[in-house]
């Protein structure tokens, strides 16, 4: 995608598949995090539309609000910490020959 590689997190890497999101180390985080943030907003307005079909009280709103947060724990973090968090992996060094002065 962007010739960069990603170290994602064990913590996001266990956590993303529950979301069908599987990104490979060539995956920028920004990505990831939008794709999350359309299902978290597409749950967000299911949800709502339960409550206008009076599927539950208003009361009981707010606790399925607080339920689906903890379900998007990584949405907790702003973009700037996603990409500091999934930080690129480091360049791999070019091996360079010996130096003949070296002899």
């Amino acid at each position: 995608m962007t010739g960069r590689t990603w170290t994602y997190p064990q913590e996001f890497l266990t956590a993303l598949p529950a979301f069908g999101l599987a990104p490979t180390p060539q995956t920028p985080p920004l990505l990831v995090r939008d794709a999350l943030n359309d299902l978290y907003r597409y749950e967000i307005r299911c949800l709502r539309q339960r409550l206008l079909n009076k599927e539950f009280d208003r009361t009981d709103y707010k606790v399925h609000i607080v339920l689906l947060r903890k379900k998007y724990w990584p949405l907790s973090l702003q973009p700037q910490h996603w990409e500091a968090i999934i930080a690129p992996s480091a360049p791999v060094p070019i091996a360079t020959r010996p130096s003949e002065s070296a002899e």
